[in-house]
C-alpha cells in the first residue's frame, strides 16, 4: 500500500522519541565501568511495532476491509461497463447516429465518473491510513517513554528514522514496547475506521 508507505516515511522522519531520565533534582547514577552507559541507550523499530502489534494488525485489517468494500464497489462499475462496451460494439452498426452517439455519450459518463470514484476511494483510503496509524503512533509514544523511565535509558532512538547504522540486539527495546503496547490494550475487537464514504461528485 503506497499510501502506508508514503505516511509512515514522514512520520519515521518526524518521530523522534527522547526520553531522558536525569531531573534536575536527581543526579544522573554514575555509568558504571566497562562502557555500561551504551546499555542506557536503545532504540525501537516503530515500523516492527506497527506490523506486529496488536493494535497496528487491527488497523491494518480495518484498513484491508474499507480495501475491499471500495474494490467491490469498483469492480461494479467495470463490469457495468464492459457491458455497456460490448453491447456498443455488437449492436452499434444497428442503431441510428444519434442513438449510437447517446451511447457512447453515456459509455464515457459512465467511464469519467468511475475514474472520479476511484480517485476519491484512494483519498478517503489514505486519509484513514493517516488517523489509524497517527493514533496507533502516538499511543506507542507513551509506551515508549514509560518504558524508558522504568528501565532508566537515558535516550531512546527509532532505528530507521535516526539512521541507526550499527545496532547491537541487547540495545532493541521494541518486542518489550509491543508486549507491553499490547498488555494496556482494551480488550476485544478494534473499532473499524468510520465509514464516512466519498464526497458526492456534481
Amino acid at each position: 500500500m503506497k499510501g502506508v508507505l508514503r505516511f509512515l516515511v514522514v512520520l519515521i522522519a518526524s518521530l523522534t522519541v527522547t526520553v531522558v531520565v536525569a531531573r534536575a533534582q536527581t543526579p544522573a547514577p554514575a555509568a558504571p565501568a566497562g562502557g555500561g552507559a551504551l546499555n542506557r541507550i536503545a532504540y525501537i523499530d516503530v515500523q516492527r511495532v506497527l506490523a506486529r502489534s496488536a493494535a497496528g494488525v487491527a488497523a491494518r485489517e480495518a484498513l484491508e476491509r474499507e480495501k475491499a468494500t471500495m474494490q467491490k464497489e469498483m469492480d461494479g462499475r467495470r463490469v457495468e461497463l464492459e457491458k455497456l462496451r460490448e453491447e456498443i460494439e455488437k449492436k452499434g452498426a444497428l442503431l441510428t447516429p444519434d442513438a449510437r452517439r447517446e451511447r457512447q455519450e453515456q459509455f464515457e459518463r459512465k467511464r469519467r465518473d468511475a475514474a472520479r470514484l476511484a480517485d476519491d476511494f484512494q483519498k478517503e483510503l489514505e486519509k484513514k491510513e493517516s488517523v489509524l496509524l497517527q493514533k496507533v503512533l502516538q499511543e506507542v509514544s507513551g509506551i515508549i517513554e514509560r518504558v524508558g523511565k522504568e528501565k532508566n535509558y537515558y535516550m531512546i532512538v527509532e532505528k530507521r528514522g535516526a539512521g541507526v547504522i550499527y545496532a547491537a540486539a541487547d540495545a532493541d527495546l521494541t518486542d518489550e514496547v509491543i508486549r507491553a503496547y499490547d498488555q494496556q490494550a482494551p480488550k476485544g475487537p478494534a473499532a473499524a475506521p468510520p465509514a464516512t464514504g466519498p464526497a458526492k461528485k456534481p
